[in-house]
């Protein structure tokens, strides 16, 4: 069974750090692209930050220079650093493993953080 497992999430005071990692587990194959999404209540889903299997790396426009994405697609893992936390960053954070064979793609169920002021 194909598992996408988020860690890390939790309160955090605005300016503070936090440290999230994803895990996918039970996918066959090669992974094409990792990444993370967030989605606030009332709020749409938004990317967070991805990273493809050549290393290249794509920012939402308001995280760029706070958050760091990282990983390896081999060992099927992601990270993402955040840096600067603001009371805007609150969300529930997803994260998503895209297979290389057709694409497939699977979601995580989510790790929730929540940046006090």
């Amino acid at each position: 069974q194909v598992q996408v497992m988020e860690s890390g999430g939790g309160l955090v005071q605005a300016g503070g750090s936090l440290r999230l990692s994803c895990v996918a587990s039970g996918i066959s194959g090669m992974i094409r692209s990792m990444g993370w999404y967030r989605q606030a209540p009332g709020k749409q889903r938004e990317l967070v930050a991805t990273i493809g299997s050549g290393g290249s790396t794509n920012y939402g426009d308001s995280v760029k220079g706070r958050f760091t994405i990282s990983g390896d697609n081999a060992e099927k893992t992601v990270y993402l650093q955040m840096n600067s936390l603001k009371s805007d960053d609150t969300a529930v954070y997803y994260c998503k493993a895209v297979r290389a064979n057709f694409g497939t793609v699977y979601w995580g169920e989510g790790t929730l953080v929540t940046v006090s002021s």
